[in-house]
């Protein structure tokens, strides 16, 4: 991620550790993602074993981590930060 906006030049490193608010964010979206592929698998291919639901969602949330990494640290920034989406920047 970028150290300023290239737009308004804010810096998104606070402080040091600021961002320990976004582990907890990734950690909902990763685990509501879960839940959902769960549920899926769950009514569609009939509750198959334990192990396919593992080779399901584990393989999903390392595709999803580079996503979710970034989404959860703006979602932390506008949660904390008070930082409004202006639209057209």
């Amino acid at each position: 991620m970028y150290e300023h906006c290239p737009h308004c030049g804010l810096r998104y490193e606070v402080e040091p550790g600021y961002f320990i608010g976004a582990m907890y964010v990734s950690y909902a979206i990763s685990g509501g993602v879960a839940l959902v592929v769960g549920f899926l698998l769950f009514y569609w291919a009939g509750d198959p074993e334990g192990w396919v639901y593992a080779a399901v969602v584990a393989p999903l949330m390392i595709l999803i981590a580079p996503v979710n990494f970034r989404i959860s640290r703006v979602i932390w920034l506008h949660y904390v930060a008070g930082i409004k989406y202006v639209k057209g920047l």
